[in-house]
């Protein structure tokens, strides 16, 4: 079972254009990682959708005002921090993402942040994808933004994450949670889910 274009646009009608774009590679994606059937290309399909805003949106927005900050990460921006660096993205990358997940060089933060249709963050995590797709995603990190290898990073999470298992459960807030790290957005993701399932049956 792959998925055609107009599927994938009965599921994200606002990835328009890049539709047809993204539906071949994401079934070469999907093939490669055991993401088959209805209910894990469903599941796979509306996760990828809502982080990358429909297939639009291949690399993090990190343009958050001081609240989002402080939201987001209140242990690393205190009240007088997110409002110096609100808004300055590559400043809050930085500070967001500085000092952990392998980023140790000033600077890090910034260029190791997330990429691909799930986001790859930090630079461990680049590393390791690098190295099951057969990328020098360390040199170069901004391959993550083309669409085959934006897909293919996003089928290899999800398959070392153990989210087919999941997919194959029906427990769709969990794999929210392993993504997410919470429920961020959960109400958009079983919106998707729900339409996926329906225009895949």
């Amino acid at each position: 079972m792959s998925i055609t274009v107009q599927q994938l646009l009965k599921i994200l009608p606002n990835a328009g254009q890049v539709a047809g774009v993204f539906a071949p590679v994401l079934n070469t994606a999907m093939g490669r990682y055991q993401i088959v059937g209805a209910k894990r290309i469903a599941a796979f399909i509306a996760q990828v959708g809502h982080e990358s805003s429909q297939l639009t949106h291949l690399v993090e927005n990190l343009n958050y005002s001081a609240d989002a900050l402080r939201i987001t990460w209140p242990s690393r921006f205190d009240a007088g921090l997110a409002s110096a660096v609100a808004r300055k993205p590559e400043q809050i990358a930085n500070i967001a993402y500085g000092n952990r997940m392998g980023n140790s060089a000033t600077g890090d933060g910034w260029k190791y942040r997330g990429r691909g249709l799930i986001q790859i963050t930090g630079k461990d995590n680049y590393r390791a994808c690098g190295e099951a797709l057969g990328l020098d995603l360390i040199a170069h990190p901004e391959l993550l933004e083309k669409p085959q290898h934006a897909c293919m990073s996003a089928a290899w999470f999800w398959a070392t994450s153990g989210l087919n298992t999941l997919a194959d459960a029906g427990k769709f807030d969990a794999i929210t949670q392993r993504i997410n790290g919470g429920q961020t957005g959960a109400e958009e993701r079983q919106a998707l889910y729900a339409r996926a399932l329906k225009v895949l049956a």
